[in-house]
């Protein structure tokens, strides 16, 4: 057996939940050990849009829903962090647009359903014409509207390196996790055959979740994925665009944001309503000539004579909802010394936290002192998957 080891607080799952919590605790005086099977990010994170959503797109019919209302202070806490002065330090992380945007073709049900959202999101919505509009959509044949939505759109890779960084030497590389129990209790867990002690074991692995629990001899809480089939489109033609395209019913038809490639090209990374439902459905060709036919039909002035495609599904974890609906906010759940969460999405990481930190105040868990930790096999940070795909 090697050594055994012990810390304040053991989180299983290096996405951006759990190493965003893992940075918030270290902040507060907490010992803190991250523990990662794969790559820092490399499941769900680093295959999101990196949009801090406000709640626009879930107002779309003119009502203020629990997901927006929860959601609407995400992108004040986002800013503030990456400018540096915020809950953590989040400067040096690269900001791909200071905004995203509302989008409608043009079509009358479109047009309405943008005019419903500005209402709903009063005050954080704003139209825009001529230069502030996307370089994408400054093209004299666009005829739709466009509106300004308070939210950021952040380049992934670069925040899961910088939250790997406040993680200091608190990472661990895992192949095999167990639980460590005494005299009946859960008191830590068992990482490759070094004994982790902790206060408290936090789960935000994702669609991790469900295997560690089962390996814990738990069944609840109860984990959905929802797929979803993502779009890839690279070439050198290419302008940046952040903007949700509305349709008639109450989802974006699509959603595109644009990435950096190491080779300076830019890379439109499409969701909504396409990766969805029939996207999801469809394989990898019968999806792209959708995205072909979608993207073409709105944007006919855009020349992708010389753009490669390709398609990544992805499968959100999230706690079990009726219908596999959407859950409205992060969620935790406490059983004894166990927290199992999920975020639900990328914005919502600091509700997560929120949610943790209160968990642990409820119980009077306040930073101990701890032996230092030795030298650890450290997880490597994900690629995006743009540059394993084309």
């Amino acid at each position: 057996m090697s050594q055994a080891l012990s810390t304040d607080i053991l989180i299983v799952g290096g996405g951006i939940a759990g190493l965003w919590l893992n940075a918030r605790l270290r902040r507060q005086g907490f010992a803190t050990l991250l523990v990662e099977k794969a790559s820092l990010g490399g499941e769900q994170s680093v295959k999101s849009q990196g949009i801090i959503h406000g709640g626009a797109k879930y107002a779309l019919h003119g009502a203020l829903t629990g997901a927006s209302e929860a959601i609407a202070d995400m992108p004040r806490r986002w800013r503030e962090a990456l400018a540096g002065n915020g809950e953590l330090d989040l400067s040096g992380v690269r900001l791909l647009s200071e905004a995203h945007y509302l989008w409608s073709p043009g079509s009358l049900a479109g047009n309405i359903t943008s005019f419903f959202a500005s209402k709903a999101v009063r005050g954080r919505v704003d139209q825009v014409k001529g230069e502030q509009l996307p370089p994408a959509l400054q093209h004299p044949k666009f005829k739709g509207k466009v509106y300004r939505l308070a939210e950021l759109v952040l380049d992934v890779p670069s925040l899961i390196a910088r939250l790997a960084e406040l993680a200091g030497d608190g990472l661990l590389a895992a192949e095999s996790i167990t639980p460590l129990h005494e005299q009946g209790q859960l008191v830590g867990l068992v990482v490759d055959g070094r004994e982790i002690r902790a206060q408290r074991i936090v789960l935000s692995a994702g669609r991790g979740n469900a295997e560690l629990l089962a390996t814990l001899g738990l069944t609840q809480p109860a984990q959905q994925l929802r797929p979803l089939h993502m779009v890839l489109v690279k070439g050198p033609t290419l302008k940046p665009l952040y903007a949700h395209c509305l349709g008639a019913g109450p989802k974006p038809r699509v959603t595109v944001t644009t990435h950096p490639a190491a080779d300076g090209e830019w890379v439109w990374y499409l969701g909504g309503d396409l990766a969805e439902a029939d996207g999801v459905a469809r394989d990898s060709a019968a999806q792209i000539k959708a995205a072909q036919q979608e993207i073409g039909a709105l944007l006919p002035w855009v020349d992708f004579s010389s753009a490669r495609w390709a398609t990544l599904r992805v499968e959100r974890a999230e706690p079990a909802q009726s219908g596999l609906t959407r859950p409205d906010n992060a969620f935790l759940t406490e059983q004894g010394q166990l927290l199992v969460g999920w975020p639900t999405k990328l914005a919502l990481a600091p509700d997560f936290a929120d949610r943790v930190l209160a968990a642990l105040d409820r119980a009077g868990i306040q930073p101990a002192s701890h032996a230092p930790l030795p030298p650890l096999p450290r997880p490597t940070v994900a690629h995006p998957a743009w540059e394993e795909l084309f």
